[in-house]
């Protein structure tokens, strides 16, 4: 049984990447049709929020101090809150191909605040590879700048998706080592219930206005998707990857997020491709993996502490 938990682990973080990487169409879907961004980030933590407490039900109680309680108040904020507001508004601006290949950034900015934050060393790979990725960053966001058709891109929600990953990396930085100490319900369950009371009180005024009873079957399937499997399972799948898997392999699997929302946004004219998205892939794909690929301050511990 023991053999199965490396092939259960890679099919996990597979089937996760490939909900994140539908997620991306579908959520532009529905906000083509009814939804805006604030509408269905609102639905998207709130239903997380149940879903996991619903799950909490079936699983075994663990006990959290009342102090951890308000300190995922601070993870909610980084990594639902920010994280979630400005991907999802920044999605319903830009094409879900050029969000889908800013999320690739994440291990670049992890980096560069680990260094600041949790004094990772640096290494020739390390910054090699954030000029690489930040290349292509650039190139992705000026192709957007004079694109003439929103199937390409908008620089506004490529920079907001952008600033998304930026909030994701400073949650994994700062809130790390306080995840680790729970299961996976116990901390999304409180992270979601912190980004439910966070987000809905200030969006209250605008969920309102919007035409709910309007809203088609269609639009109300893609948020259902982004709800269920773009939110909960995938946290759940990736979550429970990381158990077995090295983080270096997990973040290897952030390439097939892309590569499926892509192939699916292209292939249903929701989007267009082109040379310079191209060109950015290679360069984000190029950086992403040589800082992945370089020496963690533990691994340039374990090799310098003598041997016995």
């Amino acid at each position: 049984m023991d053999n199965d938990k490396p092939l259960k682990a890679h099919a996990s973080i597979l089937m996760a990447e490939i909900c994140w990487g539908l997620m991306s169409p579908a959520g532009k879907d529905a906000m083509s049709h009814g939804i805006d961004g604030i509408g269905l980030v609102s639905l998207r933590v709130a239903g997380a929020a149940l879903l996991f407490w619903t799950a909490s039900l079936f699983t075994r109680h663990e006990h959290i101090p009342v102090r951890d309680v308000f300190k995922l108040c601070g993870a909610a904020l980084l990594g639902l809150v920010f994280n979630q507001c400005m991907f999802t508004i920044g999605l319903s601006i830009t094409s879900p191909v050029n969000a889908s290949i800013v999320t690739t950034s994440l291990p670049i900015f992890a980096m560069v605040l680990s260094f600041f934050i949790l004094r990772e060393p640096l290494s020739a790979k390390k910054v090699g590879g954030v000029l690489i990725g930040c290349c292509g960053a650039v190139i992705l966001i000026l192709s957007s700048a004079v694109a003439a058709n929103a199937k390409v891109g908008d620089i506004r929600g490529d920079l907001l998706c952008m600033m998304a990953q930026l909030s994701f990396a400073l949650f994994l930085a700062l809130f790390s080592n306080l995840v680790r100490r729970y299961s996976v319900i116990t901390v999304n369950k409180w992270m979601f219930t912190w980004g439910t009371l966070l987000i809905i009180p200030a969006a209250s005024p605008h969920l309102a206005t919007l035409p709910w009873a309007q809203l088609t079957l269609r639009t109300w399937a893609d948020s259902f998707f982004v709800v269920f499997f773009g939110t909960f399972m995938s946290y759940l799948l990736m979550m429970n990857a990381q158990k077995v898997l090295r983080p270096t392999v997990v973040s290897v699997y952030n390439y097939v997020q892309p590569i499926v929302a892509v192939t699916v946004s292209v292939l249903t004219g929701m989007a267009v491709f082109t040379v310079s998205q191209g060109v950015a892939i290679i360069l984000v794909f190029s950086g992403v993996w040589l800082v992945i690929k370089s020496k963690s301050r533990r691994d340039a511990e374990k090799e310098a502490a003598p041997k016995a």
